[in-house]
């Protein structure tokens, strides 16, 4: 993997460089094609546009921090590798359904055929989350096993349980494993990121976690024009992309694949200029960044906006 080091702008478009007026549509949030406007000379303003639940705020962090991922791929999991030592000291790594509580605590439902632990009680959950079916982020708790046993935090692990998998669960199958520390990996050959206890568990997993999946899938599936345009308009790339996927999406920005021969796949990073909460402000915010990249792509007006120039090679062939 060849990283190249050059600096990484903090916004794509400043919050006044969005449309006044967002394109007409018999349904205003879905992702919208952009619209000409060859008599606009001016810069692009908006005070009312549905990115953030304070839309005077802008943001300066790129990304989710590596305490906020593991958060989310916790909240959006339910199967992890459990690893324990066996009483004859040998590593053992099973298969296992968990949920988490509202601290990230992961709780375990056993099955009484595997729960060969020996007296020490260190073990880790390995976790990892499929994204567009070309990443796999991925995190690594380690902290003890322990067997709840007061019959108020039986109680309230059943309640959580049963939320998730709509089932009861027998006291006895029941196991928490108390986070020290977790390992947080972007992808497969990545290096990885040790997050302490604390701040794991004062991170909150990312608010379009449970759409992200949907919002991607619509836009590669119906917005490949623009997700293209996005590479030449906001991105300051040295090649030229044929291919070009969105991976994921969260609060503060998306994750882009690259393709371009014979050079290789790489990866970029693009940021919303504001904080988003909901699927009304991805909608709201693309459409205002595809109006945008259009218009300066048929050179209406010139960018006025700095330029990502921070791209990751990646070790895989293609999309």
């Amino acid at each position: 993997m060849i990283l190249q080091t050059q600096s990484l702008s903090s916004h794509i478009i400043p919050s006044n460089f969005l449309p006044t007026q967002k394109p007409k549509s018999s349904k205003p949030s879905s992702f919208l094609s952009p619209k000409p406007n060859p008599f606009r000379k001016f810069p692009l303003k908006c005070s009312s546009i549905s990115v953030a639940s304070d839309p005077t705020t802008t943001t300066t962090q790129m990304k989710p921090y590596p305490a906020e991922v593991s958060r989310t791929i916790m909240e959006l999991s339910s199967s992890g590798t459990l690893s324990t030592l066996t009483h004859d000291g040998w590593p053992l790594g099973i298969g296992v359904r968990f949920t988490v509580d509202s601290d990230g605590t992961p709780i375990l439902g056993l099955n009484l055929s595997n729960r060969h632990f020996s007296i020490d009680k260190r073990s880790t959950l390995h976790v990892q989350l499929q994204q567009c079916g070309v990443r796999t982020p991925q995190c690594t708790i380690q902290g003890s096993l322990d067997k709840p046993e007061d019959e108020v935090t039986l109680k309230k692990l059943h309640s959580v349980w049963n939320n998730r998998f709509g089932e009861e669960i027998n006291d006895n199958l029941l196991y928490v494993v108390s986070v020290d520390r977790v390992l947080q990996l972007e992808d497969f050959q990545e290096d990885g990121v040790w997050v302490s206890s604390s701040d794991y568990k004062n991170a909150c997993p990312d608010p379009l976690r449970d759409i992200a999946e949907k919002i991607v899938s619509d836009i590669n599936a119906n917005n490949m024009e623009d997700v293209l345009r996005f590479c030449n308009i906001y991105a300051d790339l040295q090649f030229q992309v044929s291919e070009a996927k969105i991976v994921w999406v969260d609060r503060l920005g998306f994750d882009m694949r690259l393709y371009s021969p014979p050079n290789g796949t790489y990866e970029i990073r693009i940021p919303f200029p504001r904080e988003v909460t909901d699927e009304k402000g991805v909608k709201s915010t693309f459409n205002g960044m595809s109006q945008i990249a259009w218009e300066v792509e048929k050179n209406y007006h010139p960018p006025d906006f700095k330029r990502v120039k921070q791209v990751k090679r990646l070790a895989v062939s293609r999309l």
